[in-house]
């Protein structure tokens, strides 16, 4: 799947990237100035982490060894080119139920991925009395 994005969106940034660079005025010459510290694929990656588990920029520069601006300015970069593919998270939605989520998609005939982990849930919270160590409690009582 990672693969197919990078074919398929890789050249349109690259497109994209070229188009900018072209529109204005040269102030260096050619092969001069600061690299790409985040090749397409890590922009991808740092893009799809983000939207998935809305991880902070400022871990994903931590995970990539680059700055929290080039994690936002690739985010800002890739996320358009996934909107126009048809992969985008709405804002200000907020889905609790199945039934919500489906309500939502069928209205304009949308398709969604939905994310079945299971996030394991105490099944017993101790009272409050229990929650504080006993060791503490003593000490506090004396």
């Amino acid at each position: 799947m990672i693969a197919g994005l990078v074919a398929e969106l890789g050249p349109l940034w690259h497109e994209r990237h070229q188009a900018e660079l072209a529109s204005r005025p040269r102030k260096r010459a050619v092969g001069a100035g600061a690299k790409h510290r985040l090749v397409f694929v890590d922009r991808l990656l740092a893009t799809l982490v983000h939207l998935r588990h809305t991880t902070t920029h400022d871990a994903l520069a931590c995970w990539f060894g680059v700055d929290r601006s080039t994690v936002a300015r690739a985010i800002g970069e890739v996320r358009p080119l996934l909107a126009e593919r048809g992969c985008t998270v709405s804002q200000g939605v907020r889905l609790r139920t199945l039934a919500e989520v489906i309500d939502h998609l069928g209205a304009d005939g949308k398709t969604g991925i939905i994310d079945g982990t299971e996030i394991r849930a105490r099944a017993h919270r101790p009272a409050a009395a229990d929650a504080v160590p006993s060791s503490w409690a003593r000490s506090r009582t004396r």
